[in-house]
């Protein structure tokens, strides 16, 4: 068989692949996150004694009180943890909202509503258009978790080689949308929820009755989803299919079937049940007197409706869930939809067991004093280096961090986990706001995720790609994902700069600054 110019993996002599393989080898020798945060949890324990025997302590700039390193490891301490161990626990902002929008997105997605969608997309794209949709349809295919990583990639390479393009690139395109773009979006999902528990958590610490809303970076999400579907596109025909050539494997095309009479019945139903319950809320919110306005505070950042947008997320995909599943008839009876539900919990239970060591580890944490006297220790030589006026310069620096821990530690939400408690405080005493800080965290949090095979579905991806390329290894895939990490970087981080320049807000009601 003739093979595609990406079945020819680099040498493993190269300075390149050496790199690679030394990354790999960092990151195989960390452990396990679960393991990581019960030894964190632990660690601080220790230097809490550490710290209290030494008589660390600031000066709170807000208050003015002294805030001294406080001593775990004692009796008051052991106390203390055995008594709060359950509630760190069932307490710990990200687990309970996750689990709660997943159970009513499992439905939509066990009953085949987001794979009907998703296929309805990019059947309906004219050829010169796939790219644009591949790239987007994969940043919006975040509304469904992970279904992305197993769905939309193989079907973004289906869909390029049923219509005589090179298979990789449109796997690429579709990869580049769903993981470099992970924090891209259009519409709210889990991430938006999860991250914004973790800063709130965090931001407790500088102002104990703090709100972060999952809507903390909404409209710089969506501008972002702009930014990444062009430069996606940019990239998938100006780099990777020139670079590919024609494709000249022997895998045959698969057709992406049309939608049958069953599946648009379904997405008439969702559809439809959709704009109902959209009616439902925007009669509840813009009405005066809505029923989901509060009478004290009667504006839409108020509203019921976001702070119960956790609920609202659940609601909407158990209603646009159900309505597919009856009308294609992929629901029979009520124990399809508890099967579905159970099996994307099922899905998450090494994300619950992480959450119970690190719901131990924040609150330890906390309770020390570590994370406010750290961040009066960082504000303070921030200062001495005169950066505390330069948020761009600041900002950057986070994102650069982010992305560099990204190559080693994948998951989201076990890097915010551990770099919230820090960031967070730091910069909220230097005057700016969490959104703020959390929109950093999450450009350095994609754009390196397709490049590093210590993410959890790289072996996925590549398992896709050896299907139309049978010789295609780890530095094949790395190269064919380097430029679109490289311009998403890049791109992103400009775009971060110049967002900072104008003063534009991160999402509803959340500004740059902390209000004084």
């Amino acid at each position: 068989m003739s093979e595609s110019p990406a079945a020819a993996a680099p040498r493993p002599t190269s300075l390149f692949q050496r790199l690679l393989n030394g990354i790999e080898r960092v990151g195989n020798a960390l452990p396990n996150p679960t393991t990581l945060f019960a030894g964190l949890a632990v660690a601080i324990v220790l230097l809490s004694w550490v710290c209290s025997r030494l008589g660390v302590a600031v000066i709170h700039p807000v208050t003015g009180q002294t805030v001294a390193a406080v001593n775990l490891l004692n009796v008051d301490g052991l106390h203390r943890m055995l008594v709060n161990l359950v509630p760190n626990f069932v307490g710990f902002p990200p687990l309970g909202t996750v689990l709660a929008c997943l159970v009513g997105i499992a439905v939509a997605e066990r009953t085949g509503l987001i794979g009907a969608g998703l296929r309805l997309i990019v059947l309906a794209a004219p050829r010169r258009w796939l790219a644009p949709i591949v790239v987007l349809g994969g940043v919006l295919s975040h509304s469904g978790a992970d279904v992305g990583y197993v769905l939309f990639i193989p079907l973004g390479a289906a869909v390029f080689h049923a219509v005589g393009r090179h298979p990789l690139a449109g796997l690429a395109a579709a990869f580049a949308g769903v993981s470099g773009g992970f924090s891209a979006n259009l519409i709210l999902g889990t991430i938006d929820v999860l991250l914004a528990g973790i800063t709130q958590a965090a931001a407790t610490v500088v102002q104990p009755d703090i709100t972060v809303h999952a809507t903390a970076n909404w409209y710089f999400l969506i501008a972002a989803t702009v930014l990444i579907t062009v430069a996606g596109t940019w990239v998938t025909e100006r780099i990777v299919e020139p670079r590919l050539g024609a494709y000249t494997g022997d895998a045959p095309r698969e057709p992406i079937h049309p939608l049958d009479a069953a599946e648009k019945r379904g997405l008439g139903w969702a559809v439809a049940a959709t704009l109902a319950l959209t009616a439902v809320i925007a009669w509840g919110t813009l009405t005066e007197g809505g029923f989901l306005l509060d009478p004290k505070n009667p504006s839409i950042l108020a509203s019921y409706f976001i702070r119960g947008l956790i609920f609202f997320i659940f609601l909407y995909g158990l209603v646009a869930g159900l309505a597919y599943g009856l009308g294609a008839r992929t629901i029979r009876s009520d124990h399809d939809v508890v099967r579905g539900m159970d099996a994307s919990i099922a899905t998450m239970a090494s994300y619950i067991v992480m959450s119970f060591f690190a719901a131990q580890f924040l609150a330890f944490f906390n309770w020390t004093n570590l994370g406010t006297i750290l961040a009066v220790k960082g504000a303070g030589l921030i200062t001495v280096f005169h950066l505390q006026d330069n948020p761009i310069l600041l900002m950057i620096a986070l994102v650069l961090l982010t992305t560099s821990i990204n190559l080693v530690i994948g998951s989201a939400s076990a890097k915010w986990t551990l770099l919230a408690p820090i960031f967070v405080p730091m910069f909220m005493l230097l005057g700016y706001s969490p959104e703020l800080v959390q929109g950093a965290y999450r450009v350095g949090d994609s754009c390196t995720n397709i490049v590093t095979p210590l993410m959890v579905y790289f072996p996925l991806i590549l398992s896709f790609a050896v299907r139309y390329v049978p010789k295609t290894g780890i530095g094949t895939l790395i190269a064919l994902m380097t430029p679109y990490s490289i311009t998403f970087l890049i791109s992103w981080s400009l775009m971060l700069m110049a967002w900072i320049a104008l003063g534009l807000p991160m999402g509803p009601g959340a500004g740059l600054y902390l209000a004084k």
